[in-house]
C-alpha cells in the first residue's frame, strides 16, 4: 500500500512539473507608468494559474538589450517569450531569433514591423492604434466646435503607436466637421511627462498659439498641463487630450484640467499576452491578432467609467 500511494504521489509530481510554464518577458521600460500596469497585469494573473512562471527583464529602452534578453530566455530552455518592443522596427530578426529556436513569441502593446508575416507560433497582443487617436481627436473636435489651433506631441518615434496615433489625428483633422482645426507645431516628447512639460514650455516661449493640445499619451498631456499651469495659463481656455486613461489622468480628468483620455486595457493586454503565450506552448493555433477595445472617457463619463472599473 505504501508504495502504492508514494507511486501515486510520485506520478502526481511529475505530472505537475510536465505540465508547469516558463514565460520569458522583456518589457521596453520598467519606468513607465503604463507599461507598469501592463507587467503588473501579466505578474498578477500568472499568479493565478499553477504551474506558470514570469521571468521578467527590463529592456531599458535599449535595443541591443532586449535582442540579448530574448537570446538568454531561448537558452534558459523557457516555454514562450512576450516582448513588449522597445523599437518596432526591429522586430523582424527578433521573431527569426524566435523562429529559429521552436520558441513561440508573442509580441504586447507595441505592434511589431513584421506583423502580416509572422511566422508560425507567433502573435500579437494589443489594442487597435486606429482606434485610439480616433477617438481622442473626434472628441477634441467636438469640444472645440470643429476649429481651433492645436499643437501635437508625439510618443518615440520608433514605436509604431506613435506613428499610427499620430496619423489617426490628421486623418479627423481632414474630415469635413473637423477641417477647420490647424495643427500649429507637432514634436515628440517621447512619451515622458518631464519632456511634454519640457516641450510646452518652449511652445509657450516661443509664443506658439494654440487651443488643444493633442498627445499620444497621458504623460505626456500630464507634463503639458504641468507647464501650461506654470505659466499662469487657465485650464478652461485650452483642451487637454491623453491616451491610456492611467491613474493620474483621471485625477487631472476629475481635477477638471484634462478634457479627454482613451482607456487601453494594460491588465488586459498582460492577461491576453500571457494566455497566448500559454497557448502556443502547448501547440494550440490562435489568431496572429488579438485586439481589446479602447473606450473614450472624459469629464462627461468619467463616473461611470469608474464605477465599472
Amino acid at each position: 500500500m505504501k508504495k502504492f500511494i508514494l507511486g501515486t504521489a510520485m506520478a502526481v509530481m511529475m505530472s505537475t512539473a510536465a505540465h508547469a510554464e516558463t514565460i520569458g518577458v522583456s518589457m521596453a521600460l520598467f519606468d513607465d507608468n503604463f507599461l507598469t500596469v501592463l507587467r503588473n497585469g501579466m505578474q498578477d494573473y500568472a499568479k493565478t494559474i499553477d504551474g506558470v512562471e514570469l521571468q521578467v527583464e527590463d529592456a531599458q529602452n535599449d535595443v541591443a538589450k532586449q535582442q540579448s534578453q530574448i537570446q538568454n530566455f531561448i537558452a534558459a530552455g523557457v516555454d514562450a517569450i512576450i516582448v513588449n518592443p522597445v523599437d518596432t522596427d526591429a522586430t523582424a530578426a527578433m521573431s527569426k531569433i524566435a523562429e529559429d529556436a521552436g520558441i513561440p513569441l508573442v509580441y504586447v502593446n507595441r505592434e511589431p514591423v513584421n506583423i502580416d508575416t509572422l511566422p508560425e507560433k507567433q502573435a500579437f497582443v494589443a489594442s487597435d492604434e486606429r482606434e485610439s487617436g480616433t477617438l481622442q481627436t473626434q472628441e477634441v473636435c467636438k469640444l472645440l466646435g470643429g476649429k481651433g489651433k492645436a499643437v501635437v506631441m508625439m510618443g518615440e518615434l520608433s514605436n509604431q503607436a506613435a506613428r499610427m496615433r499620430t496619423k489617426d489625428i490628421h486623418d479627423v483633422i481632414e474630415t469635413d466637421s473637423c477641417k477647420g482645426i490647424e495643427i500649429v507645431e507637432e514634436q515628440t516628447a517621447n512619451w515622458s511627462r518631464t519632456q511634454g512639460s519640457d516641450l510646452m514650455t518652449n511652445w509657450l516661449s516661443a509664443g506658439i498659439e494654440f487651443d488643444a493640445v493633442i498627445a499620444n499619451n497621458d504623460e505626456m498631456a500630464i507634463g503639458a498641463i504641468q507647464a501650461l499651469k506654470a505659466s499662469g495659463r487657465s485650464m478652461d481656455s485650452v483642451v487637454i487630450a491623453g491616451i491610456d486613461a492611467t491613474q493620474d489622468a483621471l485625477a487631472a480628468l476629475a481635477a477638471g484640467d484634462l478634457d479627454v483620455t482613451v482607456f487601453q486595457n494594460a491588465a488586459g493586454q498582460g492577461k491576453g499576452s500571457v494566455d497566448a503565450a500559454l497557448k502556443l506552448a502547448k501547440g494550440e493555433s490562435i489568431d496572429k491578432k488579438v485586439y481589446i477595445p479602447f473606450e473614450l472617457v472624459t469629464k462627461d463619463n468619467l463616473a461611470d467609467y469608474q464605477a465599472k472599473n
